[in-house]
């Protein structure tokens, strides 16, 4: 057996050959206490030499070797400590029972020793000194292998080896499996490992509770069912990022929580994301957690501002996410909960709560979610991120705080660039009420056939927005409080604006700028999708990006 490598089966049966002379350096010898079938508790503190054996019920070779390891307890268990390690507890019971064991079996059904031990193949075979160095080690039955192993421990320890009949037993059979490498069981034992990334409080619930009811009863849910947050799940989970699991992301208003990686990753698998849309996520509460944005704000006022987010870049493809038919709505996994991963973190980190510190009035359905792609490749505009300053080729995220919305702009008869921009900016002024003008900002979500028609006329993103600004330019004194309407500039604020500036016109935005446009939907429909912003500028919300980092 000279080849360098080790292979095993991950299944519970399947029959495996190890091969290496090296295999002492991927095995180690852990300190436990386990139980054996008479429920005596066996310690094993590894400052003394000790021949141990990993096996399961459920493995030919296994059974095979009982007799040797039969004859070994019998010959060597006064001389040195013996440990046989089963990994099932009915099947240690079963093998005891029907092949009149002379040892007691210890029971690792939790597979944590085994877990600890590195087996990846049973049966395992390791000799231990008093400083817990493995000596020697042998995976899988090759009988003069076993035979020799044996023979050597019991002549440094000064007494006869095993007595039974070699020749009766096989030449050669290969191993099976460990238990604890079986995918069923493998991210369990990562979570419970002393190692483990995992720090987040661990929430035992009663054994008849039902866990969807038990996280709506804590409060962590937005009202609709979680997925339970298992340490399997939430290692996974971190799988998707190189990020550790402890760094913190992000510091959370209201509370002021630390958003660990491993906290996001918590929410994520609460939302239903998959590991591959962690990295969006994190971008997202980067993102949402900077001043500028002002999350604080953003889920305070009663208003009823929430996040809405897009992504750009390769990533879109690469996570499955929707830019193209119903982009803004239901029936995507990626588009539905990286956007609820956010809200969720929010509320259960950030403690945003509503009749808490979250205030708004009436609530919106953007408060579950709303996150989308840009079809980036359906027009011959920059895409977003390009606009804001990234390469093509980087993925990236752009959030705003939006207090409704998508509503419909629907122009099913404009054939030129102007009348269609026209009917946007008409349509726009009543964002707020009709008079309320340079307050906020807007996200324009264009559909295909809209861009067509832009394209026809030669029209850039430049020239829809100052096409807007155009159609909704209105005389300051078309902007006053009446009494026809409540709303609108204070009468005395008026004269004194039109004192300073005679003639003085707004438009309906306080700069071009604060008219986003990106491009998503279907191919099909002449609808373009308006969000209405929340207070814009440093007094409100500043619209944020941040480079997704990708595993």
């Amino acid at each position: 057996m000279s080849e360098d490598t080790t292979t095993y089966d991950s299944t519970s049966g399947g029959a495996l050959e190890a091969s290496g002379d090296d295999i002492t350096a991927q095995l180690a010898a852990p300190s436990f206490k386990l139980s054996n079938l008479h429920g005596d508790t066996v310690t094993r503190t590894g400052d003394r030499p000790s021949v141990l054996c990993f096996i399961k019920e459920d493995c030919p070779t296994c059974i095979a070797v009982l007799p040797v390891l039969s004859a070994l307890h019998n010959s060597l268990a006064e001389h040195i400590d013996v440990y046989l390690i089963g990994q099932t507890a009915d099947g240690n019971q079963r093998m005891t029972e029907q092949y009149d064991l002379p040892f007691s079996l210890l029971d690792d059904s939790t597979l944590h020793v085994s877990y600890a031990s590195n087996i990846e193949i049973v049966p395992t075979l390791m000799v231990t000194e008093a400083d817990n160095q493995i000596s020697d080690a042998l995976v899988g039955f090759q009988r003069d292998e076993w035979q020799t192993l044996l023979q050597n421990v019991a002549g440094r320890l000064g007494t006869a080896g095993p007595t039974l009949d070699w020749d009766r037993l096989p030449l050669w059979r290969p191993g099976c499996g460990s238990l604890s490498v079986d995918p069923t069981h493998a991210d369990r034992l990562r979570a419970e490992a002393e190692d483990s990334p995992i720090r987040a409080r661990n929430i035992e619930i009663g054994q008849l509770d039902d866990p969807f009811e038990f996280m709506f009863d804590q409060g962590f849910t937005d009202g609709l069912p979680v997925v339970p947050p298992t340490a399997e799940r939430v290692l996974r989970m971190l799988a998707g990022t190189r990020r550790e699991a402890q760094e913190v992301v992000a510091v959370m208003p209201p509370n002021m929580g630390e958003v660990t990686v491993e906290k996001a990753a918590i929410n994520a698998v609460m939302a239903g994301c998959k590991p591959e849309y962690l990295p969006v996520v994190l971008a997202l509460v980067e993102a949402i957690c900077t001043d500028d944005f002002n999350i604080h704000g953003v889920m305070a006022t009663t208003m009823g501002a929430s996040p809405v987010a897009v992504v750009n870049g390769p990533i879109r493809e690469r996570i499955g996410m929707n830019m193209g038919i119903g982009a803004l709505g239901q029936g995507n996994r990626a588009n539905a909960t990286i956007g609820r991963a956010v809200r969720l973190i929010v509320r259960n980190v950030g403690g945003a709560t509503p009749g808490g510190t979250e205030r708004s009035t009436l609530g919106s359905p953007l408060k579950f979610t709303m996150c989308f792609a840009e079809w980036e490749e359906r027009s011959n505009w920059d895409p977003l991120h390009v606009e804001r300053g990234f390469e093509r080729e980087d993925s990236v995220v752009t959030v705003w705080a939006m207090s409704s919305g998508p509503s419909l702009i629907i122009d099913q008869e404009s054939l030129d660039g102007d009348q269609l921009a026209g009917t946007m900016g008409k349509t726009m002024e009543t964002i707020f009420n009709h008079k309320a003008y340079s307050h906020t900002n807007t996200l324009l979500v264009i559909p295909p056939e809209h861009v067509d028609t832009f394209a026809r006329s030669g029209y850039t993103k430049a020239d829809i927005r100052e096409r807007i600004q155009t159609v909704t330019r209105r005389d300051i004194q078309d902007l006053v409080a009446d009494e026809t309407a409540g709303v609108g500039i204070k009468p005395e604020l008026a004269e004194k604006m039109a004192a300073g500036a005679p003639g003085l016109q707004l438009s309906k935005f306080a700069k071009p700028e604060d008219v986003h446009i990106v491009v998503a939907g279907s191919e099909a429909g002449k609808f373009t999708g308006c969000f209405h912003g929340w207070v814009a500028g440093p007094k409100g919300s500043i619209p944020v990006s941040r480079k997704i980092e990708e595993v």
